[in-house]
């Protein structure tokens, strides 16, 4: 990619970013996934599912490589997800020396590159913002918990917890998410904060982050339908008191 194409691109996202609404997200500019030194990081790329894009990649500012969708290495997958519209990147074993840096998910449509969400990944010893778990999931209409820890640096800062899709952000201000479902905030004020998510649904299941300040973590959540509940009665169930009224005839 020439420094014409590069510099192309990001034009583009800042135009994407301010058709979005950035004011979803809180008022710190960068977005900075920050990962323990060794552990893994998985990312979501969106894209518009009513016009799918030909081509998806993963572009490192590091050495301007291009990395396309379906492609899986030692330590870094892109993989499509065309069912979610979206292509998820793993990148394993991470060393600040290797993998701090900026990356962008790109899409293109007839030939026209966009960037569609771009970061910047630090990997630290004590992480500024990690989670207790990366992935969590809960039956529809139950209730689901999320711990997200924060270094001492950012207790004064805005503690969020975002969907990646549609970009919409909850603080501890703002808890209502819809009439069926809800999410709350807790934060201790020390060195964590509780994201708890209430009434579940379906629709509810995907890509969030809990971020303090810039600073980011990925979750994902599994929303499964509600198990079925089995009617019982004090001869047993509905099936054995049928057994139960014919044997009496």
């Amino acid at each position: 990619m020439t420094a014409y194409e590069k510099a192309k691109i990001f034009y583009i996202s800042i135009g994407f970013w301010l058709t979005l609404g950035v004011e979803c997200f809180s008022n710190e500019p960068n977005h900075t996934i920050t990962i323990k030194t060794g552990e893994s990081v998985t990312i979501p790329c969106h894209y518009d599912e009513k016009n799918p894009p030909q081509k998806k990649y993963w572009f490192s500012d590091n050495d301007l490589s291009n990395i396309y969708t379906n492609t899986t290495e030692e330590n870094l997958s892109v993989i499509d997800h065309p069912d979610q519209s979206l292509f998820t990147v793993t990148m394993r074993n991470l060393q600040s020396s290797k993998h701090d840096g900026g990356y962008s998910c790109v899409v293109e449509t007839d030939g026209k590159p966009t960037v569609t969400y771009e970061l910047h990944l630090q990997v630290q010893s004590a992480p500024d913002v990690s989670v207790k778990s990366s992935s969590v999931s809960g039956h529809e209409g139950d209730n689901v918990s999320v711990q997200c820890f924060y270094t001492s640096g950012y207790q004064n800062k805005l503690k969020q917890w975002c969907r990646y899709k549609d970009q919409s952000c909850y603080t501890e201000k703002r808890t209502d998410t819809s009439q069926n479902s809800s999410v709350q905030i807790s934060d201790d004020g020390r060195s964590s904060f509780t994201v708890l998510m209430t009434g579940l649904r379906l629709s509810d299941s995907g890509w969030y982050f809990c971020s303090a300040g810039e600073a980011l973590n990925p979750v994902h959540l599994t929303v499964t339908e509600a198990e079925p509940v089995s009617v019982t009665t004090d001869t047993g169930t509905e099936k054995d008191k049928w057994r139960f009224c014919l044997s009496q005839n």
